[in-house]
């Protein structure tokens, strides 16, 4: 079983991947910096389409039981309606959260294809739900929402193929972006999102799911 996870070198990336290594699991961690001591790394910017060929062609003839995208950035913590969220933001929060996530299912299919059942995980968030809607974020809000429709669309395309789509809410996890007063920890966010991911079949595609198994509004 080949696993591979998009942004795993901090927060909820990491404990899934420290999480699997533990466990023997043949997995692969992106980054765009330094990489890491420990582990099977590549190196991804996943706004950028040349990095993305690069890793296709490093993962060529590999088939892969997993795709985890889980890289994403929240730029808009504090912005203000009146005179906030500038243009620049929401472009460089789409690429990463939406756009990214295509351009890596698109350059990874063909390992999928090649893995007798291969699922794609898209970590999304509570915030992408459009039935609850507090205001604040709303790029962010945006981009995941955004994130969640393109996973939705994906089961449908990916289903005659055999290939399970989910999308996540990870929890409200204590990281550097859900801060200190957050509810869970990376841990039992990893622990309960492989779980999720075990469980993702045909018969479940296209679902949003929380972190611990519950089905989110959408």
């Amino acid at each position: 079983m080949t696993i591979l996870i998009t942004g795993a070198t901090r927060g909820i990336g990491r404990a899934l991947f420290d999480s699997y290594l533990s466990d023997g699991i043949d997995v692969i961690g992106t980054n765009r910096g330094a990489t890491p001591p420990e582990g099977n790394w590549l190196t991804l910017d996943v706004t950028d389409p040349a990095a993305h060929r690069v890793v296709a062609e490093r993962m060529q003839g590999k088939p892969l039981d997993l795709l985890v995208c889980n890289a994403g950035v929240n730029l808009d913590k504090g912005q203000s309606l009146n005179a906030g969220y500038p243009a620049a933001m929401w472009a460089d929060t789409f690429a990463t959260n939406v756009t990214g996530v295509f351009l890596t299912v698109q350059a990874l299919l063909p390992s999928l294809r090649l893995a007798q059942a291969g699922k794609i995980a898209i970590i999304s968030s509570q915030m992408a739900s459009h039935t609850r809607a507090p205001g604040g974020s709303l790029i962010y809000r945006a981009s995941k929402a955004a994130a969640l429709n393109l996973g939705r669309n994906l089961s449908t395309e990916l289903r005659p193929e055999g290939i399970a789509v989910g999308i996540y809410h990870p929890g409200w996890v204590r990281t550097d972006m859900g801060g200190a007063g957050a509810d869970i920890t990376e841990d039992q966010s990893a622990a309960g999102l492989r779980a999720r991911f075990d469980d993702l079949s045909m018969d479940s595609t296209g679902c949003f799911l929380t972190w611990d198994g519950r089905e989110h509004p959408y």
